[in-house]
């Protein structure tokens, strides 16, 4: 029982993790497709383009900006994941 107790616990922080990486990167990436999108409309401008470079922009700038501590977060939270295989095979 307490293993499936320790089971649920680390799916439920691999899914924190995962939402507190990747989260900023698609919240400015939804943020600037909006704001391109409704640029367009009022424009009537529809090109592809226009989506696509701007979205991938703001991505490398996140990355940029945020990728030390995105793999800082990542790696802590593999440290404790061996930590904890190390436990139980023991």
């Amino acid at each position: 029982m307490q293993q499936d107790a320790q089971l649920l616990a680390l799916a439920d922080q691999t899914l924190w993790v995962t939402a507190l990486i990747v989260g900023p990167v698609l919240f400015c990436a939804l943020a600037v497709g909006l704001l391109v999108g409704i640029i367009q409309a009022a424009t009537s401008v529809n090109e592809q383009t226009l989506t696509f470079v701007p979205k991938l922009a703001i991505t490398a700038l996140v990355f940029v900006v945020l990728g030390g501590t995105m793999m800082a977060l990542l790696g802590d939270f593999l440290r404790e994941i061996f930590a904890q295989i190390a436990q139980v095979s023991a």
